[in-house]
C-alpha cells in the first residue's frame, strides 16, 4: 500500500485542516493532501474535485494505490459548483492564483456560513485575494509560511466574519506570525520585490507612476516596521 509524503507546502496546508473535518479539496490534482490526511486518521472521508478529467484521473490513481477509493468522492466540476452546501465544513483551495480562488468562493456563497473553514494557498495575486476576503465577509484567522528552496508559500486560515482592516503591508505580505523564524527572511524577500518595482517607477516620468511610487514608499515603510517587530521578538 502506497504511503503519501507531503511537500513542505502541502504539509503546511494539512496542518491547518481541523481533525475530523468533512473535507473538500478543490483543484485536487493528484489528491496527495486528502490521501495523507486519510492515512493519518485525521479525517474520515474527502470530496476531491477538479475542473479537468486528467487531474481527477490522477486523483483516482492515488486513491487506488493507497487503498482509499471507498473514502474519496470524485467530482468533475468548476470550483465548488459540484459540491453541495452541507457536504463539507472545510474547503481547501491550494495552488491557484488568488483571483481564481476569490472567483471560486464568490460563486459559492455558502462558504460564508458559520462553521465553514477555508484553507487557501494562493500562488499569485495574494494582495488581491486578501483585499477581496476583507471586503466579502471573510476574516483571515492566521497565516502560515512554508518554504521550498528559495520559494515562500503563504497559507491562509479563513473563516466567515468581519476582519480588522489590513494595513498596506499586511495586504501585501500577510498578517504574519512574528514568532515564526521564516517571517524575517520572507519580509526581506518582499522588501526586495517592492524595491525592484520602485526602481522601475523612478525611471518613469508619468504622473501615474509618481502616484504609485508614493504609495509604494508607504508600503516599504510598513514592511520595514513589520521586519523590526519580528527582529524585536527574536532578540536581534
Amino acid at each position: 500500500m502506497k504511503r503519501i509524503e507531503l511537500t513542505p507546502r502541502l504539509r503546511a496546508v494539512a496542518d491547518l485542516v481541523p481533525a475530523g473535518a468533512r473535507l473538500a479539496d478543490v483543484g485536487t490534482d493528484h489528491a496527495y493532501l486528502p490521501a495523507w490526511l486519510l492515512q493519518q486518521g485525521l479525517i474520515a472521508r474527502a470530496i476531491v474535485s477538479d475542473l479537468r478529467a486528467g487531474p481527477l484521473s490522477r486523483a483516482r490513481e492515488t486513491a487506488a494505490a493507497c487503498g482509499l477509493e471507498d473514502r474519496m468522492d470524485f467530482r468533475l466540476c468548476d470550483g465548488l459548483s459540484g459540491i453541495s452546501p452541507g457536504e463539507a465544513d472545510t474547503v481547501v483551495i491550494a495552488g491557484m492564483g488568488g483571483e481564481t480562488i476569490a472567483a471560486i468562493l464568490a460563486a459559492a456563497p455558502w462558504t460564508r456560513r458559520e462553521g465553514v473553514h477555508l484553507v487557501l494557498q494562493p500562488m499569485s495575486t495574494q494582495k488581491e485575494l486578501r483585499q477581496w476576503l476583507q471586503e466579502s465577509g471573510y476574516r483571515i484567522v492566521l497565516e502560515r509560511l512554508a518554504r521550498e528552496g528559495e520559494t515562500f508559500y503563504n497559507i491562509l486560515s479563513v473563516e466567515p466574519g468581519p476582519m480588522p482592516p489590513l494595513t498596506r503591508g499586511e495586504l501585501w505580505a500577510g498578517r504574519q506570525d512574528l514568532r515564526d523564524p521564516q517571517t524575517g527572511p520572507y519580509l526581506d524577500q518582499e522588501l526586495r520585490r517592492a524595491a525592484r518595482i520602485g526602481e522601475g517607477l523612478r525611471r518613469s516620468e508619468t504622473r501615474l507612476s509618481r502616484d504609485r511610487l508614493e504609495r509604494l514608499e508607504l508600503l516599504i515603510r510598513e514592511l520595514n516596521e513589520m521586519k523590526k517587530e519580528w527582529e524585536h521578538g527574536h532578540g536581534n
